[in-house]
């Protein structure tokens, strides 16, 4: 059997998502968030999205602590599938700290998801100071100009940043936004 497409496993999942709209307590919607999980066990989404369900809902004939060991092991393949990623090490952190009374264990997840969404934020800013100064227009340059001093108050040693900011403010002065550092 062929592995399920990337769109075929998101239509999985959106279906399963829809499955519980009427009824947050809806049987049908684990059953397809398990199939989706046969299907491929690596899909992060899914894998999180089961989880919390697992933790909400009361399923007939199943121990609440089997459903949370369950929840558990998919929140740990999550981290693992999605190469530690901080959605993932933070609804693990806060299984660890809600359910398993391990608020130590939890609180490395969270400083780990948090480092993780930081560098994600350095990056997107950085990307988006960028994608402003080189429309070179004096709105995307304010925008740039605007960015870049939030930014370098959150990340004061990122060369990424600097180097845009850099760049913005040179083109912000060329167009005469800013006054000229020699003024």
């Amino acid at each position: 059997m062929a592995h399920p497409s990337l769109d075929e496993l998101t239509a999985m999942l959106q279906a399963a998502r829809k499955a519980g709209e009427p009824d947050k307590n809806n049987p049908e919607q684990l059953r397809l968030h398990h199939e989706l999980l046969a299907a491929c066990p690596a899909f992060t989404p899914n894998l999180l999205r089961l989880a919390r369900l697992l933790q909400l809902i009361d399923q007939p004939n199943v121990d609440a602590q089997e459903s949370f060991a369950e929840a558990q092991r998919l929140l740990e393949q999550a981290v693992q599938s999605s190469e530690r990623s901080a959605p993932s090490l933070v609804e693990l952190g806060y299984f660890l700290d809600d359910l398993r009374n391990a608020p130590e264990d939890a609180f490395v997840l969270y400083q780990e998801g948090a480092a993780k969404a930081q560098e994600t934020l350095e990056y997107s800013w950085a990307g988006m100071i960028r994608y402003w100064t080189d429309q070179r227009t004096t709105e995307s340059l304010s925008q740039a100009l605007r960015l870049g001093e939030r930014a370098l108050k959150a990340f004061p040693e990122s060369e990424r940043i600097l180097y845009y900011v850099t760049d913005a403010r040179r083109y912000a002065e060329q167009q005469g936004l800013i006054p000229s550092v020699e003024d």
